[in-house]
């Protein structure tokens, strides 16, 4: 069985990557040394830099991490590469403050994976799923913005959801779709 780290805090993005790989006999194992993530202006960049930054403190084992951001239409794409700093400091009761009066509540959701071998260029896999911000919180499952984003052509917050909706919709979930397919193909080789 092949091990892969996945370099993260959050114990709910483990599990979802987790459920994917598991049939292709990919073990991940969550890798929490972190790497700081840099003001720039796209996901691409942020998932570069934790790559080359986690290759300088001399991983072992091929890796991956991943970046996502909630971007609304109407604040101009915020909080976008931000999104973790402003759910920290905001929360959720702050981003549906800012939207209030907002007749536009389209939001996009965006995920891009980095997959890396200790020394090598990453193989970036983005996704995006397109939706909208309800008007309160609901659910109680998944994590980050879930209980506020509703994807295009579903009724239910992401929180209101099973993992196994989600991830047929999902931004990361469609990355890891991306993912799987990588590595399916490379193992056939």
């Amino acid at each position: 069985m092949k091990r892969l780290y996945f370099i993260t805090g959050n114990s709910g993005k483990l599990q979802e990557l987790q459920n994917k790989l598991k049939p292709l006999q990919i073990e991940v194992v969550q890798h929490n040394i972190g790497y700081p993530e840099p003001q720039v202006d796209s996901l691409e960049e942020v998932a570069r830099f934790g790559v080359d930054y986690i290759q300088k403190q001399g991983i072992d084992h091929p890796f991956i991490l991943e970046d996502a951001g909630l971007f609304i239409k109407s604040l101009n794409d915020f909080p976008g590469v931000y999104s973790k700093y402003v759910f920290l400091t905001i929360g959720l009761d702050g981003i549906l403050e800012l939207i209030k009066e907002k007749k536009d509540r389209r939001a996009e959701f965006q995920s891009v994976i980095a997959y890396a071998e200790p020394k090598g260029e990453p193989v970036l896999f983005k996704a995006a799923c397109k939706g909208f911000l309800s008007f309160q919180q609901k659910g109680s499952n998944g994590f980050g913005y879930d209980p506020i984003f509703i994807a295009q052509g579903k009724n239910l917050t992401f929180a209101e959801m099973s993992t196994e909706q989600k991830n047929k919709v999902s931004h990361r979930g469609l990355a890891v779709e991306k993912l799987v397919d990588f590595f399916g193909k490379n193992q056939e080789q």
